[in-house]
């Protein structure tokens, strides 16, 4: 029976000032891969100093942020008065529960530097019991992040379990989250398995039990059973990069509005309405902000 279940190739979206993203989910195809449902793949993009790729205070609910770096750095700041300094192979977990405010932005140190960034952000969509938790913040550094020689793999176990080892990272449900870096014209089996799981190819092909996934392309793997993977193309590169994400499928379907995800409609147009009155909270020393889109949500 064929590993891959379908495969998504995502579509390009400018979130401004010229920052392109790749972005997977949500398709229209497959909403979520277990508790996932947000992933976005920006980069390799050199930053100069005179780009203007920073990301104002926005809003979030009902859902987590897990931002984590290939290349780069960026600097954080929410609501809570957290700022963290986010580097390569460190997991940044931003819990919104019932609402936090958050930037993103080219860190002081870089701001005259030119230089590559280069990684990812996922959302979680947070269980319905958790969806109104009080807002929080984890830093997780790279030095903390399990890592594992599999075959011709080293894999670093970002959330949940796997190859005998635990990501000291948060979770809210099952979740599995693995950065594999696979050697040219390497072999890999992923034998771990969850309800719902996925393997993105980053940066070069790969071979899915056989079958060709493209670079930037995803593929909903069949759960349940082991996955061979390999690199046959003659690839430039030393590491060919992968990420597996997964976990226990969603506890009810979810609604997603900008940058509000919930099970309730109506939790969503409140959520817009306080964030059009300014009333979900303010970053210390910042004061932009990202205008509500119009039109707003409907219940």
């Amino acid at each position: 029976m064929a590993a891959i279940v379908q495969t998504l190739h995502g579509h390009t979206k400018d979130l401004g000032g010229g920052m392109l993203v790749r972005r997977m989910l949500p398709a229209a195809a497959q909403r979520a891969v277990g508790p996932f449902v947000f992933f976005d793949h920006f980069g390799p993009v050199t930053v100069h100093p005179a780009d203007q790729h920073d990301v104002r205070p926005h809003p979030h609910i009902g859902l987590a942020t897990v931002t984590y770096l290939f290349e780069g750095a960026m600097q954080h700041h929410d609501s809570l008065g957290f700022k963290q300094l986010i580097e390569p192979g460190a997991i940044n977990l931003m819990k919104a529960g019932r609402g936090i405010v958050h930037s993103e932005r080219r860190p002081a140190h870089l701001a005259q530097a030119t230089y590559v960034n280069h990684g990812l952000q996922l959302w979680l969509a947070l269980p319905q019991a958790r969806e109104e938790d009080a807002p929080s913040f984890s830093h997780t550094p790279a030095s903390a992040i399990p890592v594992v020689t599999s075959d011709d793999a080293q894999v670093r176990v970002l959330m949940g379990q796997a190859l005998g080892v635990q990501s000291p990272v948060p979770t809210f449900s099952p979740t599995l989250y693995l950065d594999v870096q696979l050697a040219a014209q390497g072999r890999w089996t992923l034998q771990e398995t969850a309800q719902e799981l996925a393997l993105y190819a980053v940066n070069a092909p790969v071979w899915v039990d056989g079958e060709r996934l493209e670079t930037h392309s995803m593929a909903v793997l069949r759960p349940g059973q082991p996955v061979r993977i390999e690199v046959r193309d003659q690839v430039a590169i030393d590491r060919v990069s992968l990420v597996v994400l997964g976990g226990d499928a969603l506890d009810a379907p979810r609604h997603m509005w900008w940058n509000f995800v919930s099970s309730r409609k109506d939790r969503i147009v409140q959520a817009a309405s306080e964030w059009q009155a300014q009333a979900m909270g303010q970053i210390p020393g910042e004061t932009e902000f990202i205008p509500l889109p119009q039109p707003g949500p409907h219940a």
